[in-house]
């Protein structure tokens, strides 16, 4: 009976320590750029997941700046956060610095940035499969002839990996070809820099293009009000691309809108399902093995167009 109460008392200490423990957990959130749908989706839910569990949550924004992202990481680990989440970061750039925090003790866990031996773990999708759809979708839109756009994103590994597999799609299906392309240069000011090079591209081909393809949302919202200046009509010209949310949502529903499709990828999930892996290996000490088997923690993609758009916005499936 004393083993049998003294055992009790103890696992009742564990889980007050723990419990104790996870309320006073330190998280630090770091989003790379802020002014992105994408990135905002994904912090302000690691945002709102950890202060639901009463941690105490610090969210900073690189502002598409490389240096702030780094020196950001480099504070976080110097005032002793119990564990960091990147959005979108930059994780070879990094190298540095999360080998710092590894050192320290600190858990990191990434969405959509990568792996690096100094990580946890990175939630992600599948860029390549996500690509294959966009592009298979955009070219069945044409019934796989005619000249198409590009917009393009080669500083972000999601990005790059969606062209890799448009090049790999395009190979295959030589009844279409490749008018132009234009890649974006830079995350900062990235809007202006689409908006300038994608009106040049279809003032230059006006009227021979019949699909558009771009590397993420925020583009394809760009190019979808550049055409609509044009007079260019819905069903005239396919747009595809790729994100999700209430914008791209709208977007597809609106009949005056040339958004054609998007891969919806559910970034509020993504960001939840990074805390839920902070808080099982970081704060209960479940070992890494049992949340996921490798570096990465995959989570699915939904091709979204006319029949299957919601109407009231919400991510239905």
């Amino acid at each position: 009976m004393r083993k049998v109460l003294g055992l009790a008392v103890a696992m009742a200490a564990t889980l007050l320590a723990q419990d104790a423990g996870a309320q006073g957990f330190k998280l630090g959130v770091i989003a790379f750029q802020m002014s992105s749908e994408t990135h905002a989706r994904v912090a302000n839910a690691v945002e709102a997941a950890g202060k639901a569990r009463g941690w105490d949550v610090t969210l900073l924004n690189s502002r598409g700046s490389m240096p702030e992202h780094a020196a950001q990481l480099d504070n976080l680990v110097q005032s002793g956060v119990g564990g960091i989440v990147l959005a979108m970061g930059k994780t070879v750039e990094l190298d540095a610095q999360l080998a710092a925090a590894k050192a320290k003790g600190i858990s990191v866990v990434t969405v959509m940035s990568g792996t690096s031996p100094h990580t946890l773990l990175d939630v992600a999708v599948d860029d390549f499969a996500a690509g294959a759809k966009m592009a298979t979708y955009l070219l069945n839109r044409m019934n796989y002839r005619g000249s198409v756009l590009l917009q393009r994103y080669e500083g972000n590994v999601s990005t790059r990996a969606r062209g890799k597999v448009l090049d790999a799609v395009l190979s295959e299906n030589k009844a279409v070809t490749v008018l132009d392309a234009h890649v974006m240069a830079r995350p900062q000011g990235w809007r202006e820099d689409v908006k300038a090079g994608m009106e040049a591209l279809t003032l230059k081909h006006q009227g021979k293009f019949q699909g558009i393809w771009a590397s993420f949302d925020g583009q394809a919202f760009i190019i979808d009000d550049i055409l609509r200046e044009k007079g260019v009509k819905k069903g005239d010209v396919a747009l595809v691309s790729i994100d999700g949310g209430q914008e791209t949502f709208k977007r597809i529903r609106d009949p005056n809108s040339l958004m054609t499709a998007s891969v919806a990828i559910p970034f509020e999930v993504m960001g939840s399902r990074a805390v839920e892996a902070m808080e099982a290996i970081a704060v209960k000490k479940t070992a890494k093995e049992k949340i996921v088997a490798g570096p990465v923690l995959m989570v699915d993609t939904v091709l979204v167009d006319g029949s299957n758009v919601p109407a009231d916005g919400k991510w239905p499936w």
